[in-house]
């Protein structure tokens, strides 16, 4: 008590109670006063050991003495640290009480608290006795844990505490050795927080080079193919960071580089481990990081790249460049973020060392984002991030393969050139010197890379304003003349600025040798020199090397748009030029003969050809070239130059028009664009092509193939092309040549990929849209051939091999099928009604497709539904028409008569019903192709073999009239009329023709089974607000067909309550003022019902409106001789193939 009471003597209250908060009193007067701080806050060691384990003692109390510890334990560290080491026993008695408590709360603040104490107090200590204790501690705690639910607090502890003290990385791991499988349990365990605190102890562990060389069989057989799974799902942010953290300690080794990047050297006993996944690659992780908008797991995600890459850049840059990385570094290039940008440049400058990286085109589109990229950060105060930046540009520039064309407009040049002009006047000398190197790069890109026109002048006009002041910085400056051989001057300044050149590029390496030993040669001038080339005598080495100098400057000036000698005299020139080659048995350097068929492509005139003897040999010097790219030049009069000679099409047609179409750059996009009012004009590019097709008609064949085996956008170039030309060019039949080309393409796929043909070909659904659209240019009815009826089943049974969420795919080939069945004779109709429903697959497909029609997840698109009810729709039209009873065997050269169906497709009524009552959003045409179905089935009497109504779930027993409906029910006809009746009202044409369709059909099939329902459903008061609405939708709404067609139905169940005798007058009068002459022939045709109907009825007992009927029948024409022109019946609507004739009717 004595203690006690001097302790709290002469305190104030407030503070008095606090610090008896910390004191446990019952049991403090037995303590030693040497275990009492002697300051502020007045803790007590003793009462702590029995306060805090004491279950009686509220959370709050222990939470508030735990709080003060470690407000000492910073204030007066040296104090509490000989209060805690006084005895060893007890030291150690007071970490195992503050363990138990950690592992005993749940209150994340306490536990929090506790690890605080715990790793202050370990790490003040230093006691290898103490540290020994907390490990064994935790040990024991993990293995006696039945789960690992309760394991965060100690996992938390542990990867913090070797944090503290990283030596104990390596004890852990030699001695502890088994915690290593219940680090695995927890990474397993269903909860992020545990698998974020297991990460990050391995993350410490791994970060000792000891540890992680004896970790090193753990990683492989059990912790990587887990590890990167977690990372690629992780949720958590904390989780992320962590796992990211572990991964950049790994990447510190080659070892586990070469593990991560290669999979394959795994033990099989990890490709077997619980929660692991087999298909999860690094970059495809990193990518998905690098795609979120969290910029720390983006520079994270960046930093990973890099370190990977800094092992071996050959080695592992292909995989980060094939998972497409480049292309989302580029588009971090535009942040706001200086370490992102810094960090993207930092991991592109390594990835451009592998060539792939050019091969693969990503400099094409990210050159601009570089540009913006050098000038956004110039404005910046951040030395480094301008080195890397300007590193980057001139790496790209250096390394960028010559055949691939980088600045797409010198409009983007220009911006280059201000960046670089202000970093070369940069006051930092890293900066200025980088920037050198940058501009010397650019202006040697520039002489032979560009072909934009007046580019020297550009060059030279650059190279004079990038020209440091003096004092500051000398570099060469590149300059490429005009062209004057006369000029001597101008040919030294060349050699000498052309010879400072560092190029990497082999091409510009040739070109550049080349021009240095030939330039000194060269005196003459333009006549004699192109006099020189033509000369077929025989040429000694240094007069060759003269030649192909000559060769080079002319090609030059060329592609610059500086013709200075005569094209006919030039093209005589190269000619003699290369038989002379021949001649002699040599072969020119790649570049000269690049330049040659260039020029020879630009010089030839449209009337003369080159003669059979200079083609064999252009061939035979083609066939020792590797590959055509290397000796193309981007140019229409080049391709055509190509496809004009059947010896030179043959053999390289399909390569050149594959580089064409890769290189072209003009806006396809606005060719394909229907929509737009008039034609745009087209490119002068495919002005040539398309003469070259109209002329040679068999390059279709290869525009095909290049749309199956091309790269995506490679592909849709071509069929933008081909679509554009067949619409403008409708008096070419080539549908036969092309059918019979897909159908050989289709065919091999299917024998290849018979088991998955949607993953075979990324470019199938271009060929199928071609396909659909070549049967849409057939306006007239036509017999199908047998190549139509091959296509058809082939067709059939690559949709049947197909599920719905391959949109695709089916959109195009539901369209072909549909436009084939309805755009032809009847005979055909049957014939290839027959061959459809033979398919098994297709009519499953259907099957599923229907019921996906109000699923609200994973439903297919909307346009690919509603050709699914329409081709449904037809099908069971067709067998119902044609009595399909027969079933043969289909083969290729026997067509199948009309069979028996062996699929039934089964459809829910009230499913049906529920989709027209509760429609989608914009899915008019959805809705108009339900009802063409329920039409068709209507008009059946529900008794197609085809088709199979099935209740949904359990139904009541029927009533009296439902008997008399059957299939039907009261209910479902009443859903059905008010479902019609809304639909109408959206005043959509199309929809409100289909509806009337249906609305026919149904009174049909009440009339025939109760006429007494049919006049009543056909009678309803709502009848006639719902027509007066139609009507009021503008002057002469009784002349649109539908509303015609539906008073016709009106007046034939005589339903005077709906349309009275003297509206039918007012509407005849109307009828009578108006120009019939401007109606279109669907109207004539429900105008006639109209009359005939009325006619028929012979209740029209007024005399003058007898004689106003009389009249406007007589002045009627007929329906074919309507003075507006017809309406096109096969269209593409929202991408789904219609006919307005069936939706109709």
């Amino acid at each position: 008590m004595a203690v006690r009471q001097a302790a709290t003597a002469g305190t104030p209250g407030p503070r008095r109670e606090e610090e008896a908060a910390l004191l446990f009193e019952r049991a403090h007067y037995r303590h030693d006063p040497r275990w009492l701080l002697p300051v502020t806050p007045r803790l007590c060691l003793a009462c702590a050991l029995e306060l805090l384990p004491d279950p009686g003692v509220s959370l709050v109390r222990k939470k508030h003495m735990l709080s003060c510890f470690q407000d000492a334990l910073v204030r007066h560290t040296s104090l509490v640290t000989q209060l805690v080491s006084q005895d060893q026993r007890v030291c150690i008695h007071f970490i195992s009480v503050l363990f138990g408590l950690l592992c005993s709360m749940e209150d994340g603040s306490v536990t929090d608290l506790c690890i605080e104490v715990l790793i202050q107090i370990t790490t003040q200590l230093k006691l290898e006795q103490t540290i020994r204790c907390l490990l064994d501690e935790c040990h024991k705690e993990l293995c006696n844990m039945p789960s690992m639910r309760g394991s965060l607090a100690t996992l938390t502890l542990l990867g913090k505490l070797v944090d503290a003290i990283p030596a104990l990385a390596d004890e852990l791991v030699m001695e502890h050795g088994n915690l290593m499988e219940h680090l695995l349990r927890g990474l397993v365990y269903p909860s992020e927080g545990i698998q974020a605190s297991v990460c990050y102890l391995y993350g410490k562990l791994y970060s000792s080079p000891v540890a992680a060389e004896m970790l090193s069989g753990h990683f492989r057989e059990k912790l990587f193919p887990l590890f990167l799974s977690i990372l690629d799902g992780a949720q958590t942010k904390e989780l992320q960071i962590n796992c990211l953290g572990l991964l950049r300690q790994l990447l510190k080794y080659d070892l586990f580089v070469s593990m991560i990047m290669n999979q394959d050297g795994l033990g099989e006993s990890a490709k077997n481990i619980e929660g692991s996944s087999g298909n999860t690659s690094l970059p495809l992780v990193l990518k998905k990081l690098l795609l979120s908008r969290d910029e720390t797991l983006q520079v994270a995600s960046a930093h990973c790249i890099t370190a990977v890459l800094v092992h071996s850049p050959a080695k592992h840059a292909s995989a980060f460049i094939h998972a497409d990385i480049p292309e989302f570094l580029f588009e971090h290039l535009s942040s706001s973020s200086e370490v992102l940008v810094w960090s993207s440049c930092n991991c592109l400058t390594l990835l451009v060392e592998e060539p792939l990286f050019f091969s693969k085109c990503h400099t094409v589109y990210g050159i601009e984002a570089v540009v913006r990229s050098l000038q956004g950060s110039l404005k910046m105060n951040n030395i480094e991030l301008h080195k890397q930046g300007l590193l980057l540009f001139a790496e790209i520039l250096t390394r960028q393969p010559e055949e691939i064309k980088l600045f797409t407009s010198s409009a983007m040049c220009r911006d280059a050139g201000r960046a670089l002009q202000e970093a070369v006047s940069s006051p930092v000398l890293e900066v200025a010197a980088e920037a050198l190197k940058a501009t010397s790069a650019f202006l040697s890109f520039l002489i032979l890379h560009t072909t934009d026109p007046g580019a020297e002048g550009q060059v030279l006009q650059w190279s004079e304003s990038l020209s440091p002041k003096p004092g500051v910085f000398q570099f060469p400056l590149l300059y490429v003349p005009q062209p004057s051989l006369s000029s001597r001057e101008d040919r030294t300044t060349f050699q000498r600025r052309h010879h400072a050149e560092r190029e990497q590029s082999p091409e510009l390496s040739a070109v550049s040798e080349l021009l240095q030993h030939g330039l000194p040669q060269i005196s003459s001038r333009s006549p004699e020199s192109l006099a020189f080339l033509s000369d077929r005598q025989y040429m000694e080495g240094a007069a060759r090397q003269r030649q192909y100098c000559i060769l080079l400057l002319f090609y030059l000036a060329y592609i610059h748009e500086d013709r200075f000698v005569s094209e006919a005299e030039l093209f005589e020139a190269v000619q003699s030029f290369l038989l002379s080659l021949q001649d002699q048995g040599e072969r020119p350097p790649l570049v000269v003969f690049k330049a040659s068929i260039y020029l020879l492509a630009i010089c030839q005139d449209k009337d003369n050809t080159l003669r059979e003897t200079m083609v064999s040999a252009i061939r035979k010097f083609l066939e020792g070239i590797p590959d055509l790219q290397l000796v193309y030049t981007h140019h229409p009069l080049l391709l055509r130059f190509f496809l004009l000679y059947p010896e030179l099409m043959s053999r390289y047609g399909h390569r050149v028009l594959e580089l064409w179409f890769f290189w072209e750059e003009s806006s396809y996009e606005e060719l394909d664009d229907v929509t737009s009012a008039g034609q745009p004009a087209l490119p002068a590019s495919l002005v040539v092509l398309f003469q070259l097709l109209r002329s040679i008609p068999s390059i279709l064949l290869i525009l095909l193939d290049l749309i199956y085996s091309s790269p995506v956008d490679t592909a849709h170039k071509v069929l933008i092309s081909l679509r554009t030309f067949l619409r403008r060019n409708e008096d070419i039949q080539v549908g036969g040549l092309i059918r019979g080309h897909f159908l050989l393409i289709l065919q091999r796929l299917l024998v290849e990929h018979g088991a998955s043909p949607s993953g075979a070909s990324g470019n199938l659904p271009l060929l199928l849209s071609l396909l659909s659209l070549m049967q849409l240019r057939n306006v007239s009815e036509q017999e199908l051939d047998s190549v139509a009826m091959k296509l058809l089943h082939q067709v059939s049974k690559l949709c049947g091999k197909c599920s719905p969420t391959d949109v695709d795919i089916l959109q195009p080939s539901f369209n072909f099928l549909y436009w084939s069945l309805h755009q032809t004779t009847p005979s055909s109709q049957k014939r290839a009604a027959a061959v459809l429903l033979s398919s098994t697959g297709l009519m499953e497909l259907l099957e599923k497709m229907l019921a996906l029609t109000l699923a609200k997840a994973d439903s297919p698109r909307t346009a690919l539904l509603c050709s699914a009810w329409l081709l449904t729709a037809s099908f069971s039209a067709q067998q119902h028409k044609g009595s399909l009873q027969a079933s043969r065997t289909w083969g290729l050269a026997l067509y199948p008569v009309p069979c028996q169906v062996h699929q039934t497709l089964s459809v829910e009524m009230d499913q049906v019903l529920k989709a027209l009552s509760f429609p989608k959003k914009k899915a008019a045409l959805l809705s108009a192709a339900i009802l063409c179905f329920l039409r068709t089935a209507l008009r059946q009497s529900f008794s197609s073999a085809l088709v199979a109504l099935v209740p949904s779930g359990a139904q009541p027993l029927p009533a009296t009239k439902d008997t008399v409906l059957a299939p039907l029910r009261m209910s479902q006809v009443r859903s059905l009329v008010i479902g019609l009746q809304n639909l109408l009202v959206q005043k959509d044409p199309l929809l409100s023709q289909a509806c009337v369709g249906c609305l026919e059909a149904l009174l049909d099939y009440l009339d025939a089974r109760s006429p007494d329902i049919a006049l009543h459903v056909a009678s309803q008061p709502w009848n006639r607000f719902l027509l007066f609405t139609l009507l009021d939708a503008g002057e002469n709404s009784f002349l649109r067909p539908e509303i015609l067609r539906l008073m016709t139905l009106f007046m034939r169940y005589r339903s005077s309550s709906v349309l009275s005798h003297e509206e039918v007058g007012d509407v005849l009068q109307g009828v009578a003022l108006a120009d019939l002459s401007t109606l279109s022939n669907t109207t004539l045709q429900a105008l006639h019902g109209f009359f005939q109907q009325l006619q028929s009825m012979g209740h029209l007992a007024d005399h003058s409106m007898a004689q106003t009927l009389q009249a406007s029948l007589e002045g009627l024409p007929p329906s074919t001789s309507s003075g507006q022109p017809p309406l096109q019946d096969m269209l593409c609507l929202g991408g789904v193939a219609v006919s307005l004739s069936h939706i109709r009717n």
